[in-house]
C-alpha cells in the first residue's frame, strides 16, 4: 500500500487549467482517468488526509504510485479525451458499463453494391445502417417480414447471392415477391439501393409519406379498375401499419429522444436506455455496472453517455437526450453531443408531461434490471461459495459459516420497537426460518439495549430447545452478570418461554411441528451479524457471554461506510469492494432491514386503526359496522344509553352492556387541546375497523 504523500505533486507544478489525469500503480498500469474543469483545484481533492477520502477513492489513492496529467484547451476535449484514454487503458478503478446481453440490431448493409437487410450482433462496422437494439431476434424478423412486401430489399447472405447469379434463379423469396431479385437481373443496382434508403427512411420514423403513398395509389388503382393492384395495395398498406403498431407511440410529436435512467445501490448500478424515434420505442437495452470509483448519479450518468455516444456519429446521436440527473459539466457534455450529432442536442431532465412519465417506466425498468442482476449473481454457486470463503478469512473462522442469521432493530421514533431474524444457509435465504420479535423488555428507543434482548431471548431459546432434545444435558452458567435491562442469565432448569417470543415470520409464514407447536430454535448459527457497529456488536457479544455461548462468531455492518465490525475491536476489518463476502454481508443485512421495517409498519397499522371496540368479547367486525352506522361515530356512540345500543339490529342486552362497559373504560380523561390557538379539538373517529 502506497503512501499518497510520496508521489504527490507540488501544488505549483499542477497547472490551473482543464485537463484529463491519470492514476498509475508501481507496475506504470493506468488505474484510473479522470477530468477536470481545474487540474490544480481536483488533484488536491485526492492528497488530503485519508481518514477524510470515500473508501474507494482512499483505496485507488494508495493503490497508486505516480499520477500524470495532460493539458487541453476546453472541457469538451477534456471529454473527448477522457474517453479516449478509459478505452484504452480499461482502468480498473473507472465505472465501466457491461451490457447483461448481446442486443440484436436491424442492420442494413449499405456499404455493399446490394444492400443486404439482416440481424446483426457484436461491434458496428462502417458504412452499415442500424436500427435498434431490439430485445429479441425474432422481433426483427417478423418486423422484416412484414415490411417486405412493400420494400422487397435482399436478405440472403453472400453465398446465396453468388449462387442465384451462378445459376439465373432467385431463391423463394423472389418467386413470392418478398425480394426484388437483384441477383437476376430484375432490378438494377440503384433501383435496388433506393429501395434499401426507403426502408431505411422508414424505419428511421418517416412512415406517413409511404403509408399515404401507398393508399393514393390503391384508390388510383380502383379508379382504373385495376382490382387486383388495389387489393395488392391495400394490404401492403396494412403490413405497413401492423409493422409500425409492433412499436406503440409513446411520445405523441413525433418526438426522437433517449431516455437513461439509473437504478443503484452501494455497490452497483443498473442502467436503462429507451431509443424513441419518430414518437415510438425503437429499442431498448441495459448495462449493469460495479461502482468501483465514488460515483454519483450524475458522474454515472455522464459515463453511460461517454459509452453510448463515443463511437456514433449523426442521426444516431438523437436531437434530445433525457436522464435523470445532469452531469457536472453538463454544457460541456451537451456540445460533445452536438459535435457528433452535427447539430444542436438537447441534455435534460424532463419536468412533465409524456416525457416525464415515460420516464417512470423506464426508471421501473432499471430497478427490475438491478434486481434481476443480484437475483443471478446469489444463484449463483461458485459465487456463493466464494463469498462464504471470503467471509471466512476475513473474520479469522475456521470453516465457511454456512448458516447466517442477521439481526435489525427498527422503531418509529421510540414507537412500536420491534426487530427481525434473517437466515441465510449456503448463501441463500431461508425465509422459513425468518423470526420476527417485539421489544418489550423497556419502553423506549435504545437500539444498543434492543439487540442485547433480541439475541438474549432467541439464544436462551436455542439453549431450551437442546435441552428438551437431550442435546444439551446441563446448561453452562453465565460468564458474567446481566446487565440492567438485559435478558437476564440462563437458567438452570427448564427455561420457560418469554412473554413475548418470537412473533410469527411476517408474510413468509412461520413453520410448524407435527403437533401445531413452532418450530424449534435448535439450529445455531455460526455467524450472527447485526445491523450496526460497535455498541451493536459488543451487546450481542455480551448477550452471547452471559448465556455460555463461546461458539458462534458475531459481526456487524455498518450502514454508511460498509465495514465490519467484530468484538472487541477499535478498528473495523475493510473487505475489498469487489468482494463477494462483502457483497453477502450487504445482502443479508438489508434483507434484515426490509423484514423488521415491514413488521414495523404492520403494527404501527394496526394500532393506528384500533377501536374501544375491539376489546368487547364475541363482538365481529359486522356488528361494530353496524353500530358505527348507526351512530355515525365512536364518540356518539360513548354518549348513547345501554338501551339505545340495543335498538341495533343483532344487538343484544347483554353484548350492549359490554359495549357501554368497554367504551365508559377507554374515555378520554380531557378534552384535546390544540396548543398552538387553544382551541378544543372535536372527537371524530368514524372509522373503527
Amino acid at each position: 500500500m502506497a503512501d499518497p504523500s510520496s508521489y504527490r505533486p507540488k501544488p505549483g507544478q499542477i497547472p490551473d487549467s482543464p485537463g484529463v489525469y491519470k492514476f498509475r500503480d508501481d507496475h506504470r498500469r493506468v488505474i484510473y482517468v479522470g477530468k477536470a474543469k481545474n487540474l490544480r483545484q481536483r488533484l488536491a481533492n485526492y492528497f488530503q488526509d485519508l481518514a477524510g477520502l470515500h473508501p474507494r477513492t482512499r483505496t485507488m489513492v494508495t493503490t497508486a504510485a505516480s499520477v500524470e496529467w495532460t493539458v487541453v484547451s476546453t472541457e469538451v476535449e477534456a471529454l473527448q479525451l477522457e474517453y479516449s484514454w478509459i478505452k484504452e487503458y480499461d482502468p480498473r478503478f473507472n465505472v465501466k458499463y457491461r451490457d447483461d446481453k448481446s442486443y440484436p440490431y436491424l442492420a442494413v448493409t449499405l456499404n455493399e453494391e446490394f444492400p443486404r437487410v439482416q440481424v446483426m450482433r457484436g461491434a458496428k462496422k462502417k458504412g452499415v445502417r442500424y436500427f435498434g437494439p431490439y430485445g429479441h431476434a425474432w422481433a426483427i424478423r417478423e418486423t422484416v417480414d412484414l415490411m417486405l412486401r412493400v420494400f422487397p430489399v435482399r436478405t440472403c447472405s453472400a453465398g446465396v447471392f453468388k449462387n442465384a447469379e451462378r445459376t439465373g434463379r432467385p431463391c423463394l423469396l423472389g418467386y413470392i415477391g418478398k425480394c426484388s431479385a437483384p441477383c437476376v437481373g430484375r432490378v438494377s443496382p440503384q433501383e435496388h439501393r433506393e429501395l434499401a434508403e426507403d426502408f431505411c427512411d422508414f424505419m428511421a420514423g418517416r412512415t406517413g409519406t409511404y403509408i399515404r403513398r401507398l393508399e393514393k395509389d390503391m384508390m388510383t388503382a380502383a379508379e382504373d379498375l385495376e382490382y387486383e393492384r388495389a387489393a395488392r395495395l391495400r394490404d401492403d398498406a396494412g403490413a405497413l401499419k401492423r409493422a409500425m403498431e409492433k412499436s406503440a407511440v409513446v411520445l405523441a410529436d413525433a418526438t426522437d429522444a433517449d431516455l437513461i435512467a439509473v437504478a443503484e445501490d452501494e455497490l452497483e448500478a443498473a442502467l436503462q436506455i429507451f431509443h424513441v424515434r419518430g414518437g415510438r420505442v425503437r429499442g431498448q437495452r441495459g448495462w449493469v455496472t460495479d461502482k468501483v470509483e465514488a460515483v454519483d448519479t450524475s458522474g454515472l450518468v455522464e459515463h453511460a453517455l461517454q459509452q453510448l455516444y463515443g463511437e456514433e456519429r449523426g442521426d444516431a446521436v438523437p436531437k434530445e437526450v433525457l436522464v435523470p440527473a445532469l452531469p457536472e459539466q453538463a454544457e460541456a457534455v451537451a456540445q460533445w453531443l452536438a459535435e457528433r450529432r452535427g447539430s444542436h442536442v438537447s441534455l435534460r431532465i424532463p419536468q412533465r408531461g409524456d416525457k416525464k412519465d415515460l420516464m417512470v417506466t423506464v426508471q421501473r425498468n432499471a430497478q427490475q434490471a438491478l434486481g434481476l442482476h443480484k437475483t443471478k449473481r446469489a444463484s449463483d454457486l461458485t459465487t456463493r461459495s466464494r463469498a462464504l470463503e471470503e467471509i471466512a478469512e476475513a473474520l479469522g473462522l475456521d470453516t465457511a459459516p454456512l448458516r447466517i442469521e442477521c439481526y435489525d432493530i427498527s422503531h418509529l421514533q421510540g414507537d412500536d420497537v420491534v426487530a427481525s431474524m434473517v437466515v441465510f444457509e449456503d448463501g441463500l435465504a431461508r425465509k422459513s426460518e425468518y423470526r420476527r420479535f417485539q421489544i418489550k423488555g423497556f419502553e423506549g428507543q435504545d437500539d444498543v439495549r434492543s439487540m442485547h434482548e433480541v439475541i438474549g431471548r432467541r439464544f436462551r431459546r436455542y439453549l431450551q430447545d437442546k435441552e428438551r432434545t437431550g442435546e444439551w444435558e446441563e446448561p453452562v452458567a453465565p460468564a458474567a452478570p446481566a446487565a440492567p435491562g438485559s435478558a437476564g442469565p440462563a437458567p438452570s432448569g427448564p427455561v420457560p418461554a418469554p412473554a413475548a417470543s418470537a412473533a410469527p415470520g411476517g408474510e413468509e409464514g412461520e413453520p410448524r411441528e407435527d403437533d401445531g407447536r413452532p418450530k424449534r430454535f435448535a439450529y445455531p448459527p455460526q455467524l450472527v451479524v447485526v445491523d450496526g457497529g460497535q455498541p451493536q456488536v459488543a451487546a450481542a457479544r455480551r448477550a452471547l457471554d452471559e448465556l455460555g455461548i463461546d461458539d458462534i462468531a458475531v459481526c456487524g455492518l455498518a450502514k454508511r461506510l460498509e465495514e465490519v465490525w467484530l468484538p472487541d475491536e477499535d478498528d473495523p476489518v475493510v473487505l475489498p469492494r469487489s468482494s463477494e463476502g462483502l457483497y453477502l454481508l450487504q445482502r443479508v443485512r438489508d434483507e434484515a432491514h426490509r423484514f423488521a421495517i415491514a413488521y414495523q409498519r404492520t403494527k404501527r397499522a394496526k394500532r393506528i386503526r384500533s377501536s374501544p371496540l375491539d376489546d368487547v368479547p364475541g363482538l365481529g367486525d359486522t356488528r361494530k359496522q353496524a353500530l358505527i352506522k348507526h351512530f355515525g361515530s365512536v364518540k356518539k356512540l360513548r354518549q348513547a344509553t345501554v338501551d339505545d345500543i340495543c335498538q341495533v339490529p343483532g344487538i343484544g342486552r347483554r353484548t350492549a352492556e359490554s359495549v357501554a362497559a368497554a367504551l365508559a373504560a377507554a374515555a378520554p380523561a380531557a378534552p384535546a387541546v390544540n396548543t398552538a390557538t387553544g382551541e378544543i379539538m372535536e372527537e371524530d373517529d368514524g372509522d373503527t375497523s
